[in-house]
């Protein structure tokens, strides 16, 4: 169960390799996902730029998006030999582009087909096999729904099931709204796991901060955050003292990301853009006095061609000393 006590949710366009880096320097031991991978792209597309990801990462999942068995049993197997430790099945994903391609959230309405799906990738690896799903789409009653999905999936022997606790509207509502106007439903959430006590059941969905967790883990087995983790990445620094009992890699956020600028060195010695890790440390400091300067030297500085890791150091001198979680909180 501890293995899925906290976790970082997937999120289309930032939680890639960059960001789960940083996150990994703030928390050891949170649960790290990647982004959502379709079958199609991991089984034609450049798997080393799109599956490969840097061992400090561990514990960390593959998400994927699928609807074939088969295909997705495959795509399972070569996310097992990157070496990820943990395949999860994407349904609850809204966008039109997922509906077209016939998965993400619109599995809900084919529990069967989902627990072929979870049986087949079951048989093609013995690393765990988890599902994250919604409440229920459109016209659904959610009680029926949720039963039906997680009672096929746990029969066909998913290891985790992840609640996002909203429906997913897939007529009439864009992906951004479905990520905020339907009404949460925490207690839909926390009857499922009453109703499959030995199921490990995570919640995920409008989740505030570390103190919001801890109140759903008096229910729940585990808890998922996405945007706040995102958006306020000092939370990432409470997790390990206040939900593990251990003290958290590093006093504060300065020597965080202190220790990414090796990292980051790394990255730029292959070509890569200081822009692609530093997009994701505009967070860090919120509250900080001398937030906005580090954002502004980054956005200034950090986007050019050829820009260097002293970008960044420039800007990390401009937040004040002993810039702490407390200080931010």
């Amino acid at each position: 169960m501890l293995a899925h006590r906290f976790s970082v949710a997937p999120m289309m366009d930032w939680t890639d390799r960059h960001c789960r880096v940083f996150h990994r320097l703030l928390t050891r031991r949170a649960r790290l996902y990647t982004e959502m991978l379709t079958t199609g792209a991991i089984l034609h597309g450049d798997r080393q730029r799109l599956l490969g990801f840097d061992p400090s990462e561990h514990a960390v999942a593959l998400q994927i998006g699928g609807s074939d068995p088969a295909a997705l049993a495959e795509s399972a197997r070569i996310g097992a030999d990157f070496g990820y430790d943990e395949i999860n099945l994407n349904v609850g994903c809204p966008s039109d582009r997922v509906q077209d391609g016939r998965f993400g959230a619109c599995l809900m309405a084919e529990p069967r087909l989902v627990a072929d799906c979870v049986a087949a990738m079951k048989r093609a690896v013995t690393i765990p096999v988890t599902v994250k799903c919604r409440i229920g789409i459109d016209d659904q009653d959610p009680e029926l729904a949720l039963d039906a999905l997680a009672r096929a999936v746990v029969e066909a022997g998913t290891d985790v099931l992840i609640v996002h606790a909203r429906k997913a509207w897939l007529k009439g509502l864009s992906p951004k709204e479905n990520r905020d106007i339907p009404p949460l439903d925490y207690d839909r959430v926390y009857r499922l796991k009453a109703a499959l006590p030995r199921v490990p059941v995570v919640i995920n969905g409008g989740i505030a901060g570390i103190a919001e967790a801890k109140q759903h883990l008096a229910h729940v087995d585990g808890v998922m955050l996405g945007r706040a983790a995102y958006h306020d990445p000092w939370r990432l620094l409470e997790v390990d003292p206040e939900l593990f009992g251990e003290p958290a890699p590093f006093a504060d956020m300065k020597a965080a990301i202190a220790a990414l600028m090796p990292y980051a060195e790394v990255h730029l010695s292959r070509g890569g853009r200081l822009h692609a890790i530093t997009r994701h440390l505009v967070g860090a400091f919120q509250g900080v006095p001398g937030a906005r300067a580090f954002r502004r030297h980054l956005a200034e500085h950090g986007t050019r061609a050829g820009a260097g890791v002293e970008v960044l150091r420039d800007a990390l001198a401009l937040v004040r000393d002993k810039a702490t979680v407390d200080v931010a909180a």
